[in-house]
C-alpha cells in the first residue's frame, strides 16, 4: 500500500480546485448535520467540519451549510453513493458520491469509465480489493520530531506510522480514527489530510503508456464532478498530476 500524491501536490491541487473542494465540503457538512447540528454530539459532523477548516473554508460558509442540513435553510436533499469499476489494465476504482440526482451522477460515472478504457461494474466488484483505515497525514519538518510523534500516536491507538520524504502517514483501524486524530490535535500537531478511507490490499501496475494517460483522464474527469466526494485506486503508478 502506498501513498498517492506529494504533499505539494496535495496542496496544489486544494489551491486549483479550491471552489469545488469547498462545494464537495459544503455536502459532507449538510449530509452530516441531518443527524444534529452541534458537532460536540455529531462525530460525523465534526470531521466534516475538520474537514473543511483544513482548507480554509469560511466560517459562514459551513454555518450555512449546517442550517440546511438541519432544516433551518432550504436546500437540496442529497445522499450517499458508491460505483465501483475498473478503469485502464484493470485498475480497481472505487468512486463515492453525494448526489441530488441518482440517474444524472449514475450517466456521469458510466460516461468516465467508458470514455477512457474502463468499465462500471457491480456493487462490490472492487471493494474486496481495499481495506477501510483512517489515515492522517502530517507534513515532515525539522520541529517535529518522529519518535516523539510516533509514542503519541501509538498512545492514542494508531496501527502503524510510514516515514516518506515529505510527510509521516499514521494509520488506524476506522473506529480508532477519531481518538487518534483528538488526540494528536491536542498535542500540537497540524494535518495535511486526516479522513476514513480506503487503501488497496492489492496493487495494479499499469506498464503501458496510453493505459496510465487514460487513468489520469478518467481520475480527473471523476474529480471534477461536483457531485464525487472521493476517488480510490490501487494503480502504484502517481495518477495525480
Amino acid at each position: 500500500m502506498g501513498r498517492h500524491g506529494t504533499i505539494a501536490g496535495r496542496k496544489e491541487k486544494q489551491d486549483s480546485k479550491r471552489a469545488a473542494v469547498f462545494t464537495k465540503y459544503a455536502r459532507a457538512i449538510t449530509v452530516a448535520a441531518k443527524n444534529g447540528g452541534d458537532p460536540d454530539y455529531n462525530v460525523a459532523l465534526k470531521h466534516a467540519i475538520d474537514k473543511a477548516k483544513s482548507i480554509n473554508m469560511p466560517n459562514d460558509n459551513i454555518k450555512r451549510a449546517i442550517k440546511k442540513g438541519t432544516g433551518e435553510l432550504a436546500g437540496e436533499t442529497y445522499e450517499n453513493g458508491r460505483f465501483e469499476g475498473y478503469g485502464a489494465a484493470g485498475v480497481a476504482v472505487i468512486v463515492d458520491v453525494l448526489t441530488d440526482n441518482k440517474n444524472r451522477t449514475t450517466a456521469a460515472m458510466k460516461h468516465a469509465f467508458d470514455k477512457f478504457g474502463g468499465n462500471l461494474g457491480a456493487p462490490g466488484c472492487v471493494s474486496y480489493m481495499f481495506d477501510q483505515k483512517g489515515v492522517i497525514v502530517i507534513e515532515k519538518t525539522d520541529e517535529i520530531d518522529e519518535d516523539v510523534l510516533m509514542e503519541a500516536a501509538l498512545e492514542a491507538g494508531m496501527d502503524d506510522m510510514v516515514t516518506y520524504d515529505d510527510c509521516y502517514e499514521i494509520l488506524t483501524a476506522p473506529n480508532d480514527f477519531n481518538d487518534v486524530s483528538d488526540a494528536l490535535k491536542a498535542a500540537g500537531y497540524e494535518f495535511v489530510d486526516a479522513d476514513i478511507e480506503y487503501l488497496p490490499s492489492v496493487e495494479a501496475t499499469p506498464t503501458e503508456e496510453h493505459d496510465i494517460k487514460n487513468l489520469k483522464k478518467m481520475i480527473e474527469m471523476l474529480e471534477d464532478n461536483d457531485d464525487v466526494q472521493k476517488v480510490y485506486h490501487n494503480c502504484t503508478v502517481e495518477l495525480e498530476d
